[in-house]
């Protein structure tokens, strides 16, 4: 089997062409990286509301239920 190349810096080079190849992938695992990881980080701070949020809703309705239990209880 013969390489196309003699040694491993020629392989990096690439007869010039090295730089360009070697950004186009690097930019392209850079790219599908974020494809991966923004929709999850954008996921957990979606979950992070919805439980901020529940947690305001259930303090609220117990606040209201104690503020009815006490006028009630004043209206005895």
């Amino acid at each position: 089997m013969q390489f196309q190349f003699e040694n491993f810096a020629s392989f990096l080079a690439m007869n010039g062409h090295g730089p360009y190849v070697w950004f186009s992938y690097g930019v392209t695992i850079a790219v599908m990286a974020a494809l991966v990881l923004v929709p999850v980080l954008r996921q957990r701070q979606m979950r992070e509301a919805f439980r901020r949020q529940l947690r305001q809703e259930q303090a609220r309705r117990r606040s209201e239920i104690a503020r009815a239990a006490s006028e009630t209880a004043a209206a005895d």
